[in-house]
């Protein structure tokens, strides 16, 4: 049953994502975009994967530095090849990815899950803090041109959010006295409940997972992984920054628009639909008609960026994948010799 839920689940997903990369190419001419793709010059996009190369390099780095304080000492290759698994299942099934590159440390690096769910979790706040001052900052060089295109994003949420007030301040005040009701249960229950095998392994969990996420606390080497930090955004912008020059009508745009087209694609690919496809092709396409591209030359901009990148992610995690599973059996068989 579960199984059947996941592929319904998958499928629904895939459906949301066609429809969209289905509404994001209604009233293009695609004779115009193919002739922009066939002028695109391709050493600028080759180069944009070199970029992004090092971003994934350094982001395995950052995410192996979380582990030193906790105790644990997976390899740079065992923290990279899981990310990058990671990140293929990401293609297929959205945020499943997170948990099974936790799985596939556990396997490599002998890391708990859990552990490992918590140094994730710290990474998505602290990219989230970075994507928000990355918007910060884009509002302040190019508030003239922005401003409207973000307020219409968000000013519909805003006016639904508001038209629900009184609901959600019910759920709200529900949710809090639930949640009390039950820690007092838990507190009234708690010499019950820590016999209990359930609860044991449950709380274990937690706590497991509270560790990882606390584990920037005991790092030693801060500076470096704010560095790291800085540098894996930055990689995020040039690779936008530097794609400008692949097309000809997008060459002339400037550094604030690279950060634009950065934040506006970063909140696409972080909708919960399989790599952001339909969703980041809509939101760069409109936020570059904003600096006069016309709509079939974002529409091609949008198409070299996720796919070129799409199919990095593909064949970098496959690589991955293949690599981290032959160093497991080479692993489990060196056991085995010396046992």
């Amino acid at each position: 049953m579960k199984k059947v839920v996941n592929v319904l689940k998958y499928l629904l997903l895939l459906a949301v994502s066609v429809f969209l990369m289905a509404y994001a190419l209604r009233s293009i001419d695609f004779a115009v975009v193919k002739a922009q793709l066939a002028q695109a010059n391709y050493f600028w996009v080759a180069l944009t994967l070199v970029v992004s190369l090092l971003g994934y390099l350094s982001r395995a780095v950052r995410w192996q530095m979380q582990y030193v304080p906790l105790g644990y000492k997976p390899s740079f290759w065992q923290t990279y090849h899981a990310m990058m698994v990671g990140y293929l299942a990401n293609v297929v099934l959205p945020r499943a990815g997170e948990v099974i590159r936790c799985t596939f440390l556990k396997r490599s690096g002998n890391v708990p899950v859990n552990v490992s769910l918590g140094t994730v979790i710290t990474e998505r706040v602290i990219d989230l803090v970075m994507l928000l001052g990355c918007m910060g900052v884009t509002l302040l060089v190019e508030s003239d041109r922005l401003h409207e295109f973000f307020l219409g994003i968000f000013s519909d949420k805003y006016q639904k959010l508001e038209q629900n007030l009184q609901t959600l301040y019910l759920l709200l005040a529900v949710g809090v006295l639930g949640g009390a009701l039950g820690a007092w249960v838990v507190y009234k229950n708690i010499e019950r409940l820590q016999r209990n095998l359930l609860f044991q392994k449950v709380s274990g969990f937690v706590r497991g997972l509270w560790v990882g996420v606390f584990s920037i606390r005991k790092m030693e080497r801060k500076g470096m992984f704010v560095f790291h930090t800085v540098f894996i955004w930055f990689s995020y912008w040039l690779t936008t920054y530097l794609a400008f020059f692949a097309l000809p009508g997008t060459s002339g745009l400037s550094w604030q628009a690279g950060m634009a087209i950065l934040v506006v694609g970063g909140l696409g690919m972080s909708a919960p639909v399989q790599g952001g496809i339909g969703v980041y092709h809509i939101l760069v396409r409109t936020a570059l008609l904003l600096y006069a591209v016309p709509l079939e030359t974002g529409m091609a901009y949008a198409l070299i960026v996720h796919t070129t990148g799409a199919l990095q992610v593909v064949v970098m995690g496959a690589v991955s994948l293949i690599a981290g599973v032959v160093g497991q059996k080479k692993e489990a068989a060196l056991v085995e010799q010396t046992a």
